[in-house]
C-alpha cells in the first residue's frame, strides 16, 4: 500500500434509490485504493542524498557545487537541462556561482545602473558579450564540461563562475552548507565538491558513497584549511585572444 495520503469519497451525482449500501461502499473503497496509488512515490528504487559541507570550525559553507557521478559508466539519467540566469547587479554577478548541465543556455541580463561587458577566457567556454545595459540579448550555450570564469572588461572587481557538469545529479549548497540531491538510483557514486573559496587540493574533495535504494543517505565533508578571503581563480584579460 502506498504511503501517500488518500482522499475518500463517493462518486458525484444523484444516486438511484435502488442502489444498495453495499454497492456504495464498494465504490468508496475502490476510490480510496485508486487515490492511494496515485498519491504514492513516483520514484521506485531511488533515494535522496543529503550533503553537508562545513569549514574547519564546523560552520556551514554556502555556494559549494556538489556533483554525484555513478561509478559505473553510462549508468543513470542525463542531466535535466533548464535555462539559467546570471544577473549583473551592484557591480557583481548574481549568483556568484552557478552550476548547470552540459548544453544549458544561460542568460546574462544587466539590471545594474551601469554598462557591463561580460567575457570568459576559460577553455570550457570562450566568449565576449557586447557592452550593454538594461537590454536583453541572446543567451550563451555552455556545451562543454568544465569551470568557466567570468569577468567584466569594464569592472575588474567583478568575478563569477559557471560550473558546467555532465554529472546526472548536481546542485549547490545553501547558506547553511546543506544540499539534498533527489532520487538517486541505488549504486556507487563519486561525490565531488568545489567552491572558489575552498583551498583544499581537488583530489581531497572527492568522496565515494554507496546509495541503497529507498534508503536516504547522508555525507558530511569538513574542510581542513581556512577558506580563501578572495575567490580563485580570477579572470585575467591578458589570457583573452583579441
Amino acid at each position: 500500500m502506498s504511503h501517500g495520503k488518500s482522499i475518500c469519497g463517493t462518486p458525484s451525482g444523484r444516486q438511484s434509490r435502488s442502489e444498495t449500501n453495499f454497492a456504495l461502499r464498494s465504490r468508496t473503497i475502490a476510490t480510496c485504493i485508486t487515490l492511494g496509488l496515485l498519491a504514492g512515490p513516483l520514484s521506485v528504487g531511488a533515494a535522496d542524498v543529503s550533503v553537508m559541507v562545513v569549514d574547519r570550525d564546523g560552520r556551514g559553507v554556502g555556494e559549494v557545487v556538489v556533483t554525484a557521478t555513478p561509478a559505473a559508466a553510462n549508468i543513470g539519467p542525463s542531466p535535466t537541462l533548464k535555462s539559467a540566469v546570471m544577473d549583473q547587479r551592484n557591480l557583481a554577478f548574481v549568483p556568484r556561482v552557478l552550476v548547470v548541465g552540459v548544453g544549458t543556455s544561460v542568460e546574462f541580463p544587466n539590471n545594474d545602473s551601469v554598462s557591463h561587458q561580460v567575457y570568459s577566457f576559460s577553455a570550457a567556454k570562450r566568449f565576449q558579450l557586447p557592452l550593454y545595459k538594461g537590454e536583453s540579448h541572446p543567451p550563451v550555450t555552455f556545451d562543454r564540461p568544465g569551470l568557466v570564469v567570468l569577468g567584466c572588461n569594464i569592472h575588474d572587481v567583478m568575478v563569477g563562475y559557471i560550473y558546467v557538469t555532465d554529472a546526472a545529479y548536481f546542485g549547490k549548497t545553501e547558506a547553511g552548507g546543506g544540499l539534498t540531491l533527489k532520487d538517486l538510483s541505488g549504486g556507487d557514486y563519486r561525490i565531488t565538491i568545489w567552491s572558489p573559496f575552498i583551498a583544499e587540493a581537488p583530489a581531497s574533495l572527492n568522496r565515494a558513497l554507496h546509495v541503497d535504494s529507498n534508503e536516504p543517505a547522508t555525507m558530511r565533508v569538513q574542510l581542513s584549511l581556512a577558506l580563501r578571503a578572495q575567490p580563485e581563480p580570477r579572470p585575467r584579460r591578458r589570457d583573452w585572444e583579441y
